[in-house]
């Protein structure tokens, strides 16, 4: 752009006095040119400058979200306490309330847990031990007993004997020529013998070796070789996998029908591996029953397979879109996943932070009457009552973040109002946690499981995972003993008879 001289009056005088040949009026026409020049000028600055402030507010944004991203760790966001860094893990030190006077370990009061003494017609061998002298003054008791037995203390000691007994049956099946037809006919196997080498108790075995305590083909191989000094192949162990996933088919096709007719359940879902692609492992937790089930899919379509289509009860679970097909009345939402983002947001700038501390003080009160409610403290029709200060303090802080200019924060309070009826579910609704704690603990077994072998190498191997999942959480949740049922199911499967059933007497209870 040219550089424009502006001329004073005085040059101007000068230029008139002494004969300048430019006249006033080709210098007003110069002056007026000379100021459009600098208003297009000024404006093409000014529009330069707006848009050096637009990008810097939009490099000082993400800066900031970089920021956050770097803070992240398992207290304010979904990420597992494994992959927090060493720095996080000091922070979260510091996060720590501080430690009472109370020693580590059980207070004084508490009730104590001891092995109780089995009863003596469950005891294999009963030695009897008298004592040869007194122990204060050293005076030999007579070698003959008492006439009258004296107290005596129990002591019980459990021990291994010999190799640990396994039972090898042979069954010599003869050959008969017929005398009629001169062909030979050999005898057939007895009902509930099974075709291999491997009964029902030692296959189911093999089975909570892998599937319940994770061990690895070989080192279930290496377990049987050293305690019961039983060889099995690696094939061997595969196949008798997939005989107990056969075995528990029905027994986990009748779990899945049955979760869909309960009141209240509870979902969340992890990564998995199925022949080295993504898959993901899911899992529905009622009050009696958990049922797992790994698809290539994390889409809401699981969500319909699980549940199916005309589901009535109450889903409690986070706010992956998933789920979003219930209404908000059929839905509970995790306050535990709002406790970390709100912690996530108390550590932002601005009034972001505010809003974080103020939804971390509301939700410690939540939960203080919740566990007064658990406690027997208070009843619903109290919890109810105690709860709507809370409820209006907690919407009108949504309300303020949603109108924030923090793009975050209006976001994530935008979804509480969507969402705002399935906040309070567990207020009305009885059966229904505040958190969905039970799902997430639910899937810890399958995430160490994952974690060992990289999830399974095959759609059978994933259906024995599946089945073995739900199988034994199942048994825990309703007290009952893995082995027993794992070898009344193979036994069923050998026998032709009905499998054994995990279902409750009342469905959903």
């Amino acid at each position: 752009m040219e550089t424009l001289t502006l001329l004073s009056p005085d040059v101007l005088a000068a230029d008139l006095v002494g004969g300048a040949t430019l006249s006033l009026a080709g210098q007003l026409v110069a002056l007026r040119q000379q100021n459009r020049d600098l208003r297009q000028e000024n404006e093409t600055l000014r529009s330069s400058n707006a848009a050096l402030e637009a990008t810097v507010a939009q490099l000082e944004s993400e800066v900031q979200e970089l920021r956050v991203r770097l803070g992240q760790d398992s207290l304010n966001s979904s990420r597992p306490p494994s992959s927090d860094l060493p720095q996080a893990a000091a922070k979260r030190k510091q996060r720590k309330r501080t430690p009472s006077s109370r020693k580590r370990g059980g207070q004084p009061g508490h009730p104590g847990s001891f092995r109780g003494l089995l009863p003596l017609q469950q005891v294999d061998r009963v030695v009897v031990v008298a004592p040869e002298v007194c122990g204060p003054c050293g005076q030999p008791f007579p070698s003959t007993p008492p006439r009258r037995r004296s107290r005596a203390w129990r002591r019980q000691v459990v021990e291994f004997v010999g190799r640990l007994t396994v039972q090898v049956t042979e069954y010599q099946l003869e050959v008969r020529r017929c005398a009629e037809c001169g062909k030979r006919t050999r005898a057939a196997l007895p009902v509930g013998v099974p075709q291999g080498t491997c009964g029902p108790r030692l296959t189911a075995v093999v089975a909570m070796f892998t599937g319940r305590f994770r061990l690895s083909h070989r080192e279930a191989r290496e377990v049987l070789a050293a305690l019961w000094e039983v060889p099995l192949s690696l094939g061997t162990v595969t196949r008798l996998q997939r005989v107990e996933s056969a075995a528990l088919k029905a027994p986990y096709t009748a779990m899945r029908e049955a979760v869909q007719k309960a009141p209240v359940v509870n979902m969340d879902e992890t990564g998995w591996r199925e022949n080295k692609q993504r898959a993901w492992l899911w899992t529905v937790v009622t009050a009696s029953l958990t049922v797992f089930l790994i698809d290539r899919s994390r889409s809401r379509a699981v969500v319909e397979v699980l549940l199916g289509a005309k589901f009535a009860g109450v889903v409690g679970s986070d706010r992956y879109a998933a789920y979003s097909r219930f209404a908000a009345r059929m839905r509970a939402l995790c306050w535990a996943h709002l406790k970390r983002d709100f912690q996530a947001l108390s550590e932002r700038e601005g009034a972001a932070a505010a809003l974080g501390r103020w939804g971390l003080a509301e939700i410690a009160r939540m939960f203080v009457l919740w566990h007064r409610f658990r406690g027997g403290e208070i009843d619903r029709g109290e919890l109810l009552r105690l709860m709507v200060p809370v409820k209006a303090r907690m919407g009108r802080l949504v309300r303020r973040g949603a109108a924030s200019g923090d793009r975050k924060t209006a976001g994530f309070c935008g979804e509480l109002t969507k969402w705002w009826e399935a906040l309070w579910t567990f207020t009305r609704v009885e059966g229904v946690e505040p958190t969905n704690n039970v799902s997430e603990r639910a899937l810890r077994p399958g995430v160490l499981w994952r974690k060992g072998s990289f999830g399974s190498d095959s759609a059978a191997g994933s259906r024995f995972a599946e089945r073995m999942m739900t199988v034994a959480a199942t048994c825990r949740q309703q007290g009952r003993r893995l082995l027993d049922f794992l070898v009344a199911a193979n036994e069923a499967a050998l026998n032709g008879t009905p499998a054994p059933s995990l279902l409750p007497a009342v469905q959903g209870v």
